[in-house]
């Protein structure tokens, strides 16, 4: 018989519950091995968690870490802190983290008590060292025993680094899974909810409308950009429905910035009325990951408020305009609305996968799990002393 395994998998943001979502769902359905679903608690109110937990479907976290604090790198330590005595009595045959986050700095706990790290959405890089983002990825994919990533660009990047290729697992992209059984899959409930009340209720009229979201530090705390940000948006006469993050309104607030009055900010959503919102905008304007993908795959337009993106094949595909707030004065504001309104209506190929992305992630781990050493199989082999040790006499 197969051995009975156990994997810790630690999420912290509503991003996270997304991409995973399926994963997790084959994972938990199983009874073979051991899931234990941990939740970090960087975002912890219903409208930034549960909601995302009702709306696809997650059954609760077994494990809720509390880890919070005032700024990056205080939530940073309280997951490390909080997480070590977790994963020390849990003693997992591996611990999976996702993405970019804050929580994925869990990995040093892990890696402190040798106990294999996996991530899952490994090997992007934007190259815009400013971001909190860019450094979390590169941590955690050098300490990775198994990465999965999306593309074979993705892997090369990484190769590229001294990372080595056997543990690096080409999956695909899982967002594609996730909106065929989210939207596609139910598209009539969609559109029975896209009802003249519901657009009404929110000051807003059906394809005539941007929708907006902005939370990266490089665009928020950086006060110049954050107000060539707000001089994008107040640049169109469309009016810009803006799900704000808590973090995004203090900032405003602390900065005593005025939103452009065709802005109107709510807090945030679930995923259900942001879907719901995206098929139904003439465009989005975000500088979210996740959210240029989904565009991508749903056929929105999007304008990118990024320098740079980890995510190049919006741009290949022609779904994304791009501004960088940081050099806003090299863009026409007119001519970038002409060309995200070039994109309503129109049609592009999905660069992103087959959809099975998440199929494949669940049976590679089940696998492993199955064998004592499913997640040490693919251990670095550049960690070898020399065979030629005078360099230690010589003091060099």
């Amino acid at each position: 018989m197969s051995r009975k395994g156990k994997l810790a998998f630690i999420l912290g943001i509503r991003p996270d519950v997304i991409r995973a979502a399926l994963v997790l769902e084959k994972l938990r359905a199983q009874k073979q091995h051991e899931i234990i679903f941990i939740w970090s608690g960087q975002h912890y109110s219903d409208n930034l968690k549960d909601v995302f937990f009702r709306d696809l479907n997650i059954a609760p976290p077994d494990i809720e870490l509390g880890a919070k604090g005032a700024n990056d790198m205080e939530v940073v330590a309280s997951v490390i802190t909080k997480l070590l005595p977790v994963l020390a009595e849990l003693k997992p045959d591996a611990a999976l983290f996702l993405g970019d986050t804050n929580t994925v700095m869990g990995c040093l706990a892990a890696a402190q008590l040798n106990i294999p790290v996996v991530h899952f959405e490994g090997c992007m890089r934007s190259y815009d060292w400013r971001m909190p983002e860019e450094k979390y990825r590169g941590t955690i994919d050098h300490l990775a025993d198994l990465i999965y990533t999306y593309f074979p660009e993705y892997k090369q990047q990484a190769v590229a680094e001294g990372i080595n290729p056997d543990h690096i697992f080409l999956a695909t992209n899982p967002i594609v899974d996730i909106l065929n059984r989210y939207y596609f899959d139910v598209k009539p409930k969609f559109d029975a909810l896209a009802t003249p009340a519901f657009f009404r209720e929110r000051g807003l009229e059906k394809d005539q409308y941007y929708l907006m979201t902005c939370h990266r530090r490089e665009n928020v705390h950086i006060r110049r950009s954050f107000e060539n940000v707000l001089a994008l948006v107040g640049a169109t006469d469309r009016k810009i429905y803006f799900p704000a993050s808590y973090r995004t309104q203090k900032v405003l607030q602390e900065y005593g910035l005025t939103l452009p009055k065709n802005v109107v900010m709510v807090d945030p959503i679930g995923y259900t009325e942001m879907l719901l919102l995206m098929v139904n905008s003439r465009g989005v304007i975000t500088d979210s990951g996740t959210v240029v993908e989904e565009t991508c795959v749903l056929q929105v337009p999007s304008l990118q408020m990024r320098k740079a993106t980890e995510r190049p094949q919006v741009y290949d595909v022609g779904s994304s305009v791009k501004f960088d707030p940081d050099e806003a004065e090299r863009y026409d504001f007119k001519t970038l609305y002409k060309k995200l309104e070039s994109l309503h209506g129109k049609t592009w190929e999905n660069p992103l996968g087959d959809g099975h992305a998440s199929e494949r992630i669940a049976a590679d781990l089940l696998a492993r799990l199955d064998r004592e050493d499913g997640f040490r199989g693919h251990r670095r082999q550049d960690y070898h002393l020399p065979t030629d040790r005078s360099y230690r006499e010589d003091g060099l």
